[in-house]
């Protein structure tokens, strides 16, 4: 029977002991994944169903689903607010209060790689909201300089209050990045990417906060490679030595705005990476694609790029072992935490970026 949604290739087969389905979760789901060059195959250990979905068709369209997820307003009202929410996120999201992301940075550090901590949240809607998220912010940044914590932090413009007032917005991001640059050492904010339309917007505050005195180096940007404009992003910042972190972008963006295949969005982020990676610059390549992490590993070896000379970013819960392994071969890698209370379309987006996280979020939540 072909999945709604989905295309004819994609399809769930089912024996007549279907599982069931309580409160819109799957009581016995799928356990085991096999993928191959072209297909991936979800299915469970007693063989009662399977999905197979080519990789040509059935991933977009599972991206475009879960970004659609994450723009829906009433399933994160409640999936935020349950038990079972809070249950699902735990895997990729360190908690909800500050002490929750410490005690995480904390462990990560002790493990071997450096932090990015991030408050989740976006398009706040008063300017109480913005004032109280950049009083967190403060207070990240100081516990990072008492627990003297090897990590910098990460946030929205939209999270600052952008939609609601500008010049609030720019205030509260110009303190931050003061006070980020004043500590011993320097500390550092990176001003996340968020959809097409904040694009411009947020590039050009970041050139703004860079050239303000004593920021040079403690204030970086986002780009993401699914989108057209990237190469002409990068350039601009470059030209001005600003630290970029590399990524391939987790929105929903129109064609003529973005890549729309994977492979296009890959080979420009190798071609991106590239330019990074020998622009003299101190960047950070957010990617947990093997393929890709080997293809920087050979040219920094081919081009003599020393391996402190850039940063792996992966985020927190993801590819544990991978990131170990890294740090075990010399390389420095960054773990992006992300905490709060507003973890939705942040859990939604990394779904979209990697669907087969479904199904680990799915055992693990079901696991005794």
């Amino acid at each position: 029977m072909p999945l709604r949604g989905l295309s004819r290739q994609a399809v769930l087969r089912r024996q007549p002991s279907a599982d069931r389905i309580s409160g819109g979760i799957v009581e016995s789901v799928a356990s085991a994944a096999v993928c191959g060059t072209n297909f991936c195959e979800l299915h469970d250990r007693a063989g009662r169903f399977y999905i197979h979905i080519p990789l040509w068709c059935g991933l977009s369209v599972l991206r475009a689903f879960f970004i659609s997820l994450s723009e829906s307003r009433g399933l994160r009202a409640v999936a935020e607010r349950s038990a079972i929410g809070q249950r699902l996120s735990s895997r990729f999201v360190a908690g909800t209060q500050v002490e929750d992301a410490l005690r995480a940075t904390r462990a990560v550090n002790q493990s071997g790689p450096s932090v990015s901590i991030d408050n989740l949240g976006e398009n706040v809607t008063n300017a109480d909201e913005a004032r109280a998220s950049a009083a967190l912010y403060q207070q990240l940044l100081d516990e990072i300089a008492v627990q003297k914590l090897n990590a910098n932090v990460s946030l929205k413009l939209t999270h600052m209050g952008l939609d609601v007032d500008e010049k609030l917005a720019r205030d509260l991001v110009i303190s931050l990045v003061a006070k980020a640059a004043a500590m011993q050492p320097p500390n550092f904010v990176r001003i996340d990417m968020e959809g097409s339309p904040y694009t411009q917007r947020t590039l050009d505050f970041v050139h703004e906060l860079h050239r303000l005195p004593g920021n040079r180096g403690c204030v970086g940007a986002v780009i993401q490679s699914y989108m057209r404009r990237s190469e002409s992003d990068v350039e601009k910042l470059l030209a001005e030595g600003i630290r970029i972190r590399l990524c391939k972008g987790a929105y929903k963006e129109p064609p003529e705005l973005a890549y729309q295949k994977k492979s296009e969005v890959d080979e420009n982020y190798v071609k991106l990476m590239k330019v990074l990676m020998k622009s003299g610059v101190y960047h950070g390549l957010a990617t947990h694609d093997e393929s890709i992490i080997n293809q920087a590993k050979a040219f920094a070896t081919r081009e003599n790029i020393p391996h402190d000379a850039f940063e792996f970013q992966m985020l927190y819960g993801i590819r544990r072992d991978l990131q170990q392994s890294l740090v075990k071969q010399g390389w420095r890698m960054r773990v992006y935490i992300p905490f709060g209370t507003e973890w939705y379309p942040y859990l939604m987006r990394r779904l979209a970026e990697r669907p087969a996280n479904a199904l680990f979020i799915a055992r693990n939540l079901l696991r005794k």
